[in-house]
């Protein structure tokens, strides 16, 4: 199944245009456009954001079958993250500077946390 067809099919089942969906999530129409026509992959945020314009469970966005139902998870098992915190930003800066090495760094650097890692 391409999610841009299921993407569509929602939409047009609420009686939404695709202007109406850049409104709710601030995402922009063009750019709907290429995910509905299958030029691009939306990311799970993407997704996220738009399920929530659509009013509809991110899980649907994949099936429509009816037998499926929402998880339970109880909610003190998900973890909280706040928006702006210092460790995200900690977490983010790392993710930048692994993004940049090439294989051959990222893996000593990887046998050096793991060597550490053993003798604590």
């Amino acid at each position: 199944m391409v999610i841009g067809e299921r993407l569509k099919g929602l939409r047009e089942q609420k009686n939404l245009s695709q202007g109406d969906v850049e409104k709710r999530t601030g995402l922009l129409r063009c750019y709907l456009s290429r995910v509905e026509n299958g030029h691009t992959v939306p990311s799970v945020d993407t997704l996220e954001k738009i399920a929530t314009a659509l009013e509809v469970p991110m899980y649907r966005l994949f099936t429509d079958e009816e037998h499926i139902k929402k998880p339970n998870i109880p909610t003190e098992i998900i973890p909280r993250r706040a928006a702006n915190s210092k460790e995200e930003s900690v977490l983010r800066s790392f993710a930048k500077l692994f993004s940049r090495m090439d294989d051959k760094k990222r893996g000593l650097l990887f046998h050096m946390a793991t060597k550490m890692a053993n003798r604590a």
